[in-house]
């Protein structure tokens, strides 16, 4: 096994787990000043998260299985873990168990049976033969796929989804080269998975790269299909109508495996909008696009940006956290590229900053899909950071106001709304962490200090800020993002440099290096 790459600081670890089996045999993470601009304080406190995330993470899997849950109370009880998973749910708990191991909260012996243990269970579960890819639910405590949901009895039609199959094979990735001992049994996993059977090469028309599509089914749905088979292997399946067709959004992540894999044309990567276009024909977004026409790969390409709080930014479909830098904790997008993802995650992440602070005067910010504390899931956004319609984008808040800046002369603009109880994610904050990491630790202060956000697996899905009422529940994606960030930044960037290697660099790095986003220069 590869030796853990962070230094050691004697005691440190101990210190933070107490005594038992972990604290004694896993060194700690490096705590050097100075490092992502962080104070040792500030670094001991991020340890302090990723000690109780991970408590959290450990608490949402099955033992008999290796599976995790893909949420349970913030009691950490057994009793309250959900009975289904997801690929992403289980990719979450892979990574993480590799970012725990590199800051020092386990021991390779223990991150190595853990990971084991999952790739073990991942092989015997049921998936599409001609694809590879993975259903979207299954029973943690058998393995089983879901035909009825356990919440309700309700019946389930199984779906193969790309951004979630995505997120798994991410995670596999990492696990390849964080263990070399498992390298044989992850790609075992790996390898079978095609992205090209999600890409249909006709979306755009003639001339021009294809998409990809949300997902299939392989029986006849309820919903809107598409029959067909892109790839000719086995049986047509029913693929969604919907094709994932804008730059920043988390479905990227299949597309950059898809294209490192060479399962999908690189060309693929430029016919996704960096903004729809600023004609009156697209009047229905909340603001116009500023921008000019260039050309990448031969592909034609609108450079749109949006405007707010004195930056231009490459907007997300909702405005969160979650669909602009959940890809970044595997790929180095901001060193890669420069001139496009350097320029737009740092704006991004002020928008999101400016809107919580100054325009809705929350006093606290960070906006991404999560658990309402009314109850269920939610998403949430800055407005104005995103796409979709003043009818139907991501809220901020449980009122759920909208706001609209208008379109140019083809829509005038709507009064300014009276922004309600504002609902702040904190997984949002540690995603934010390499862009403004001052930011983000004294953001996550002040909700620990001010509101009930805190316990034993470490902070809340989310908090309506003006009400103080808390989703005493943990998600294990929004902690495997945690977990992620923090691997990151304590790990040396472990989960980037385990995932972003071989021909992710060779075919994802000039790819993202020939593109200007108009978005703020940083200075």
């Amino acid at each position: 096994m590869r030796p853990i790459r962070t230094a050691v600081v004697a005691g440190c670890a101990a210190l933070l787990l107490g005594t038992g089996t972990a604290a004694a045999a896993a060194p700690a993470a490096a705590i050097q000043s100075g490092q992502s601009g962080l104070s040792r304080a500030d670094q001991a406190t991020l340890l302090r998260y990723a000690a109780d995330t991970w408590r959290s993470m450990v608490a949402m899997v099955n033992p008999a299985t290796g599976l995790p849950a893909d949420n349970m109370n913030d009691d950490l009880t057994a009793a309250s873990r959900s009975r289904y998973t997801s690929p992403t749910n289980i990719g979450a708990y892979l990574w993480s168990t590799v970012a725990a191991r590199d800051v020092g909260l386990i021991g390779p012996a223990e991150a190595h049976a853990r990971l084991a243990s999952t790739l073990r269970a991942l092989s015997r579960l049921d998936r599409h033969p001609a694809s590879g890819m993975f259903y979207n639910w299954y029973d943690p405590a058998d393995g089983a796929k879901l035909r009825v949901w356990p919440v309700d009895g309700s019946a389930v039609h199984p779906f193969l989804s790309s951004v979630d199959n995505g997120w798994l094979a991410a995670a596999l990735m990492v696990v390849r080269t964080a263990d070399p001992s498992l390298r044989r049994p992850a790609e075992a996993l790996l390898d079978p998975m095609d992205f090209g059977f999600y890409y249909n090469p006709d979306a755009k028309g003639p001339g021009l790269p294809g998409l990809i599509r949300g997902g299939f089914w392989d029986e006849v749905p309820p919903d809107c299909s598409v029959v067909g088979n892109y790839r000719g292997r086995g049986p047509d399946v029913w693929y969604t109508c919907n094709h994932y067709d804008i730059t920043n959004t988390e479905p990227r992540i299949a597309s950059y495996i898809g294209i490192a894999r060479g399962q999908i044309p690189a060309e693929h990567y430029f016919a996704t909008w960096r903004t729809f276009p600023n004609t009156c024909d697209w009047n229905w977004q909340k603001q116009q696009a500023v921008g000019e026409n260039r050309s990448y790969l031969g592909v034609p390409v609108f450079e749109g940006a949006y405007q707010y709080a004195g930056q231009r930014f490459v907007p997300t479909w909702g405005g969160d956290m979650f669909e602009a830098l959940m890809p970044a904790l595997f790929v180095p997008e901001e060193q890669w590229g420069p001139r496009s993802w350097g320029r737009n995650h740092p704006a991004y992440v002020q928008g999101q900053i400016a809107f919580g602070l100054q325009e809705a005067g929350y006093g606290y910010w960070g906006f991404s899909p999560a658990s309402n504390p009314q109850g269920g899931y939610a998403a949430y956004g800055a407005p104005p950071l995103g796409m979709a319609s003043p009818v139907d984008g991501y809220p901020s808040d449980l009122e759920k106001t909208q706001w609209d800046k208008g379109f140019g002369d083809c829509r005038p603009a709507q009064p300014e709304p009276t922004w309600g109880d504002g609902v702040i994610t904190p997984h949002a904050s540690f995603l934010a962490l390499p862009y403004a990491p001052r930011a983000a630790i004294d953001n996550l202060a002040k909700l620990r200090r001010n509101f009930d956000v805190y316990g034993r697996g470490g902070f809340a899905d989310s908090v309506a800020v003006r009400s103080g009422t808390v989703a005493h529940r943990y998600l294990a994606l929004d902690q495997g993002m945690i977990m992620g960030a923090l691997g990151n930044v304590l790990g040396n960037s472990d989960v980037r440099r385990d995932f972003a290697q071989g021909e992710v660099q060779r075919r994802i790095r000039p790819l993202l290096g020939i593109e200007e986003f108009n978005a703020t220069p940083q200075r």
